[in-house]
């Protein structure tokens, strides 16, 4: 191994990177940096670890909350009264805070996370500003006095209160959390919060209770900023309103997007340029101005456009471009292999559709239609555009209700699930428009459809207890790939891939899931004509190796080539249904296509 490869293996390898971390933090400590900087420090750590909370849940996840300053003022205000008022030790009421913070997050976060668009921030400020105004009219509370002496942590007798100890202590926090959010977003549940911010209809196609997702990374946040709270407290030894307020709350959201709202350091970035920035201009503008002010809000506003402007991922997206990107070891091979589900016998019917309809008002989309799949045939569902095929196949996977009508699948009715259930018992499938992540690998993004066939959950994650587990699901993803011929571009960005492979690489998530019946909505569409070979290579080795498969497709030569029967469908009713030969020879489908007169 050459000296390039020595320091290759070293800037990627996760161990080294993190002693590496932990020694720099320490000589740092016991250095002669002056008193003053290892004070700012200390406020730095505190707010990375509240905008490390952001990052996951709104840079990743896709939730904007400017509540998280109420979940700090929790924690803070939890051990600041059981430690001067009951006595308690502050290390225990660490858990207290906690737990409170937990109760009060699945609270506010089951109601507000149903929301969509501007109402969740619009409840996130309305929490804020009611636990704000709570906390300062509270007389056990010291209203807006707050709680003053509040005792030092210490820990084995040694106390935890000059700048050098605290800082070891909330840096190590800091650091801790950063690499469980890494530790995260590299695993089963990193993968499902990632599509549920690209696409919550492909998330819950996959299998992915979105939101379950959502309302946990909305704990993770709100416990990493009660944390926080709990640090300052004691760090301050007193404790007042004005930190927990809605300005403050939208100061973190400013780090996360100043720092790059979907990276992990961004985090700190963010952090730290805020807090020198603030310092910076509130000596600096009274000097210019001639008089006192929060006037760095101001320039704040304006940095925040110009931000959003020139740098909309903030400014860690300049310093992740000339960072080695890792690349994942392929440490799978000798995993074991997933269990797989017992698939129906040949000729067995796998779904059947009676009657199915769907009304919006009174306009009649799907009217009464009858088909049924059995194990390893390939049916074809085509119609003129408008003849409701779409919405025909989004009822068949959950995506829409039925009107009236039954869908069963193996034998089971599936009508009224949600479609992340409906995956569960054995279908998957592709969509008209390709949706991926377009920033994960292939291989990451095949991943995702074996998100059922897991089951190690979030925290188990962050403690990088789930490897066992990801080594399977890599090895599933991995071996669909070379299924259907993608090996070589596993590694890829999924976003730099051509059209083509893109619709087989959504091919190959859904065989990730190992589904007994595979839906494939337009996977045609946009492929030049060695693509669409290769494709029907795909299908007729999917045919052979047993699979059902519901095809909706406009490109005509392909239906006839690979079908064994197709479903005509016009203006939302089955025209007629026959082999690709009956089809072909119907004066009723030449005459929906083409018109009478031809």
């Amino acid at each position: 191994m050459n000296f390039t490869q020595q320091l290759s293996h070293w800037v990627h390898n996760a161990r080294i990177q993190r002693v590496a971390v932990f020694a720099f933090m320490l000589l740092y400590a016991v250095s002669p940096v002056p008193e003053f900087w290892i004070a700012q420090l200390n406020y730095i750590a505190l707010y990375s670890l509240v905008v490390l909370g952001l990052v996951l849940l709104t840079g990743i996840g896709g939730l904007t909350s400017f509540g998280q300053a109420a979940f700090v003022g929790i924690g803070a205000y939890t051990t600041a009264y059981l430690t001067t008022q009951m006595g308690w030790s502050p290390w225990l009421t660490l858990f207290v805070g906690i737990g409170l913070t937990i109760v009060s997050a699945l609270l506010v976060g089951w109601i507000t996370l149903r929301m969509s668009g501007h109402y969740l921030p619009l409840a996130t400020i309305a929490w804020a500003l009611s636990l704000y105004y709570l906390m300062g009219n509270m007389d056990a509370l010291g209203k807006y006095d707050g709680i003053l002496s509040i005792p030092a942590l210490t820990l084995f007798g040694w106390e935890i209160s000059s700048g050098r100890s605290f800082f070891v202590l909330a840096w190590s926090v800091v650091l801790l959390a950063a690499f469980a959010l890494l530790n995260l977003l590299d695993s089963r549940t990193g993968r499902a919060i990632r599509a549920m911010r690209s696409s919550v209809l492909m998330a819950e196609a996959m299998g992915v209770d979105t939101l379950q997702h959502k309302v946990g990374i909305f704990l993770i946040a709100a416990v990493f900023a009660s944390i926080s709270g709990w640090l300052l407290a004691h760090f301050q030894h007193s404790v007042n309103p004005s930190p927990f307020g809605l300005k403050m709350g939208i100061e973190y959201m400013f780090m996360v997007v100043l720092g790059g709202a979907g990276f992990v350091w961004g985090a700190i970035g963010g952090a730290v340029a805020t807090k020198l920035l603030e310092d910076w201009l509130q000596v600096l503008l009274p000097k210019l101005i001639g008089t006192s002010g929060s006037y760095e809000v101001i320039v704040f506003g304006i940095v925040l456009v110009l931000v959003l402007k020139y740098l909309p991922d903030g400014m860690w997206s300049l310093v992740g471009k000339y960072l080695p990107k890792p690349a994942r070891k392929e440490d799978w091979h000798s995993a074991p292999v997933l269990p797989e589900r017992t698939k129906p016998a040949k000729g067995d019917v796998v779904l059947e559709v009676t009657n199915i309809r769907k009304q919006f008002g009174g306009l009649v989309a799907v009217n009464d239609i009858n088909f049924s799949i059995q194990a390893g045939q390939i049916v074809g569902l085509i119609g003129p555009n408008g003849a409701g095929k779409s919405t025909t196949f989004n009822l068949v996977t959950g995506v829409l209700g039925l009107t009236s009508g039954s869908v069963k699948f193996r034998g089971e009715v599936i009508s009224g699930l949600p479609s992340r259930e409906i995956a569960r018992r054995g279908m998957s499938r592709t969509f008209q428009h390709v949706k991926m992540i377009p920033e994960m690998t292939v291989l990451e993004n095949v991943a995702l459809g074996a998100q059922l066939r897991g089951h190690d959950n979030a925290v188990k994650s962050m403690l990088r207890l789930d490897r066992a587990e990801e080594q399977c699901l890599m090895r599933e993803a991995a071996r669909q790939l070379e299924r259907i011929g993608m090996g070589h571009a596993m590694h890829e960005l999924a976003g730099n891939l051509a059209m083509g492979p893109q619709r087989l690489l959504e091919i190959a998530r859904a065989l990730c899931s190992d589904p007994a019946l595979l839906l494939l909505d337009e996977p045609a569409a946009g492929l030049r004509h060695k693509e669409k070979q290769a494709l029907i290579q795909v299908l007729r080795q999917l045919q052979s190796e047993g699979m059902s498969i519901l095809l909706v497709e406009h490109d005509m030569d392909l239906v006839m080539d690979v079908t064994d029967h197709i479903v005509v469908m016009e203006f939302g009713t089955k025209l007629m249904d026959g082999t690709p030969e009956e089809v072909q020879q119907s004066p009723k489908v030449r005459a929906a296509y083409l018109g009478m007169e031809h």
